[in-house]
């Protein structure tokens, strides 16, 4: 299941700092614009992913 997100991302002296505008919490950084895209990816992937055990199913629901 994929997701789309806004990277909201800025230089500083020496690396790129970004988050996710839909997870603000989210924040990291990296040496390249690239590194900085997957560290967010990695760092979303943690954060939603971190309680759930291996073998877990997936089903979509609508939230009205």
């Amino acid at each position: 299941m994929s997701k789309r997100f806004t990277m909201i991302y800025w230089k500083s002296e020496k690396f790129w700092l970004g988050k996710l505008l839909e997870h603000p919490e989210i924040m990291t950084q990296g040496e390249t614009l690239e590194e900085l895209e997957e560290n967010l990816k990695d760092a979303y992937r943690m954060m939603v992913m971190e309680d759930v055990p291996d073998g877990y199913q997936i089903k979509d629901i609508i939230v009205v």
